[in-house]
C-alpha cells in the first residue's frame, strides 16, 4: 500500500476514535430501556429507534476503524498471537502482576486489549445487524441473545481500554 494510502487511513482510525467511542457508550447506556425482543414494536419509540438507528450508523464506522487500525502491519500489534507472538503479552501481563504497568504500543498487552476491543465492536455491531434483519422469525431471539452476550464482553473490554488509557495518561503527567 502506497504512503499517501497509509497516511490517510492512519488518519481515518484516529479521527474515528471519539465518534465510535461515544457512540458505543451511548448505545451501551441506554440498551436497559429498549423494549425489542423478537419484532420491533409497533410503536418503537425514542429509545428503540435511537439505539436502531446509531447501531445501523456505528456498524460501517466499525468497519472502517477497523480496517484503518490495521494498516502498516499493526494487525501484528493488536493481535500478536497471530503472528506468533505469546512473549510480549506475556511479558505484560508477569509485569503488571507485579505492579509495573505494560508500555503503550507495541505487540504488548494494551494493544492486545485494543484488537480484542475491535473484535468484540465488530461482534457487537455484526449481531445487532443479524438480529435486525431477522426480525420478527424464531431467530431474533437468539441473534438478540448473541448480540446482548458481544455487547457485555465489549462493554468489559471498553471499561479496562478506558482504565488501561487513564493510567497511561496518568504516567505519562507524572513524568
Amino acid at each position: 500500500m502506497n504512503t499517501a494510502a497509509t497516511g490517510w487511513m492512519e488518519r481515518t482510525a484516529e479521527r474515528l476514535h471519539l465518534p465510535i467511542a461515544l457512540l458505543s457508550i451511548w448505545l451501551l447506556a441506554s440498551s436497559p430501556w429498549l423494549a425489542l425482543r423478537r419484532v420491533i414494536p409497533s410503536d418503537p419509540g425514542f429509545w428503540n429507534w435511537n439505539h436502531m438507528l446509531f447501531g445501523l450508523l456505528l456498524l460501517p464506522l466499525a468497519l472502517l476503524f477497523f480496517s484503518c487500525s490495521l494498516v502498516q502491519g499493526r494487525w501484528r500489534e493488536h493481535f500478536p498471537w497471530l503472528a506468533g507472538n505469546f512473549a510480549g503479552p506475556g511479558r505484560d501481563l508477569a509485569g503488571l502482576l507485579r505492579g509495573h504497568l505494560p508500555g503503550a504500543g507495541g505487540a504488548g498487552l494494551f494493544s492486545a486489549l485494543q484488537g480484542l476491543l475491535l473484535l468484540a465492536l465488530l461482534a457487537t455491531a455484526l449481531t445487532g445487524l443479524g438480529w435486525l434483519l431477522v426480525e420478527g422469525s424464531r431467530a431474533a431471539l437468539a441473534w438478540r441473545e448473541w448480540h446482548a452476550l458481544c455487547a457485555n464482553f465489549f462493554g468489559a473490554l471498553l471499561l479496562l481500554h478506558t482504565l488501561a488509557a487513564s493510567a497511561h495518561l496518568l504516567n505519562f503527567l507524572r513524568d
